[in-house]
């Protein structure tokens, strides 16, 4: 017990001192992830939004097909993204194993199919609900997609808000194409992982807590969301 107490004290020694190590691995993760989130949410909204109001031929298997990569193993796709990038790969001249920017891609292809099927389920709830209503006045239909993603801003900002939490606990893609280098592709969900086997408690444990708030903190706005602008009548409950 002894040595957990110090090591928690050291943790939180570390995050108030503001330690040059710690604050590396932080910057370097929310780099990565807030990519990586920008970027599948540019991919993942648009291509959920046509899924949910165009009719097409194979529509469904596409569907169907997203909804399964939302269980994507991460192990399975890190191992996919290593075969593509590295020296003996397709994309191997590209040099880019082991540095932050594969591990954008690997969160990227993660990270996709969930927003994308997500906001599926969001834009086709108001398709159906005002479809007929624009037919009626003969509302083109880029208009009317841009009022059913202005009706669902407030869902589409808790899809974001997933997208992220899904990113910022990642492990098993990016420590096979990361690497785990330390001062280079070190986050802190590999850095947990590393700082533990090596038993420096204090450092693993100092992240824990950070990513625990981060998870707490998503969590909490997205609740916050929901309640505020989707439920405002159940403020009060």
């Amino acid at each position: 017990m002894g040595q957990i107490t110090n090591s928690f004290l050291e943790a939180f020694k570390l995050i108030f001192s503001f330690d040059p190590e710690l604050i590396e691995i932080l910057y370097l993760s929310f780099e990565i992830t807030i990519i990586a989130v920008l970027i599948s949410s540019f991919i993942g909204i648009p291509l959920g939004t046509v899924l949910a109001c165009t009719r097409f031929y194979f529509r469904k298997a596409i569907i169907s097909i997203f909804f399964a990569l939302m269980g994507l193993p991460p192990v399975v796709v890190g191992l996919f993204v290593y075969l593509i990038f590295s020296r003996s790969g397709t994309l191997g001249w590209m040099g880019l194993l082991y540095s932050p920017t594969v591990m954008i891609i690997a969160q990227i292809i993660l990270i996709t199919p969930i927003i994308c099927c997500l906001t599926f389920q969001t834009i086709e709830s108001a398709h159906l609900k005002y479809r007929e209503f624009f037919q009626s006045f003969h509302i083109g239909r880029l208009k009317a997609v841009n009022a059913y993603i202005i009706d669902s801003r407030f869902e589409l900002i808790t899809v974001i808000l997933a997208g992220f939490g899904r990113s910022i606990s990642e492990v098993g893609a990016i420590i096979i194409v990361g690497g785990n280098i330390d001062h280079l592709t070190r986050v802190m969900t590999t850095a947990i992982a590393l700082e533990t086997s090596k038993g420096n408690l204090s450092l693993a444990m100092g992240l824990g807590i950070i990513l625990l708030l981060i998870a707490v903190f998503v969590n909490v706005a997205m609740i916050f969301v929901k309640n505020k602008f989707l439920n405002p009548s159940n403020q009060d409950l």
